[in-house]
């Protein structure tokens, strides 16, 4: 017979655990979340320096080779852009200035020997001391005011954010939610049985939620494949065109004629950009079939908060459906 384990023991394992990475994970963070806020920033800058026909470039090569990867993504920061672009801007660089602030004392205290014995006070105390110190700070540098109204900013927007979105998605996401009915008789039927087998019986109330879940991620999944292909298709045309329009705009900038082809600084006099909007948009539809709507390596890797992005978002809309 199977011995089954104390839940309780288990509880205070987990806890350990937890307790025994907290000095290495904070030293990960302190080192990390600097770099990657610098690094944030100069990106910011260096996007609002940039000229016009630049941007409108960029930004229609993102939506032409990578609209049907992240086409949840695109649309939820499109619809933040009319919700209070602005808004979240400032409220994310209260944080990150919170964040760094939080930051540079964690390090002002990590170095403290208040006993004077020529040894740091955070290597000689226990894991749970070390946390209750550190949480002790953050409590006491922290602007709690500032704090709260940048997340109730973010809040305000994601909630505008996300009535946008269901609209925009109602299809998709009453798609996805038939999928998961579906799947879910069979899989408590034959499934469900096996999965409960396998665990001890105090887990079993967590059986039905678990296979819930699982139902509903092949759902999303099956979905937003099918509505990838569209997204991709679409996104391929509106981005060609963009970059079409920012090429031609160049062209006229530098005053690069082409044998007659560029003929006024508008563009609707001019075939060339429709030309050129179907080359961009062919190239990026292959592109997304090509890599079927997801990243090659190492865009995979580099673009993974965004994938995480795209799959929150799915995630979150289903639920709330």
């Amino acid at each position: 017979m199977k011995k089954e384990r104390d839940p309780k023991k288990t509880l205070s394992a987990a806890a350990s655990a937890l307790q025994s990475i907290a000095k290495p994970a904070v030293q990960f963070l302190t080192f990390v979340i600097p770099h990657v806020i610098l690094l944030s920033k100069s990106v910011y800058n260096y996007y609002e320096k940039l000229p016009q026909n630049a941007l409108l470039f960029i930004y229609g090569f993102v939506i032409c080779f990578f609209g049907g990867t992240f086409p949840v993504l695109f649309a939820a920061l499109q619809a933040a852009e009319h919700s209070g672009r602005n808004a979240v801007v400032l409220a994310v660089s209260d944080l990150a200035n919170e964040a760094i602030v939080i930051i540079e004392e964690s390090k002002k205290d990590d170095d403290k020997d208040e006993d004077k014995d020529g040894k740091r006070d955070v290597d000689q105390i226990s894991n749970s001391e070390f946390i209750a110190r550190k949480t002790k700070l953050v409590l006491a540098k922290m602007n709690p005011e500032k704090v709260d109204n940048a997340i109730s900013s973010i809040y305000r927007v994601w909630l505008a954010v996300a009535a946008v979105l269901m609209i925009e998605f109602a299809q998709t996401i009453s798609m996805a939610m038939s999928i998961s009915d579906f799947l879910k008789k069979p899989i408590d039927r034959f499934l469900a049985p096996t999965v409960r087998m396998a665990v001890p019986d105090q887990y079993h109330k967590w059986v039905p939620v678990v296979l819930g879940w699982t139902a509903k991620a092949i759902a999303i999944a099956i979905a937003f494949t099918i509505d990838s292909v569209v997204s991709g298709f679409a996104s391929a045309l509106k981005g060609g065109l963009m970059m079409a329009q920012a090429t031609y705009q160049f062209l006229v900038f530098r005053e690069i004629k082409l044998g007659g082809l560029v003929k006024s600084p508008d563009h609707n006099e001019s075939s060339l950009d429709e030309g050129l909007s179907y080359v961009f948009a062919g190239l990026g539809f292959y592109f997304q079939l090509r890599s079927g709507f997801s990243l090659p390596f190492p865009l995979n890797f580099l673009l993974f908060p965004f994938r995480f992005a795209e799959n929150w978002i799915k995630w979150s809309l289903i639920k709330n459906s």
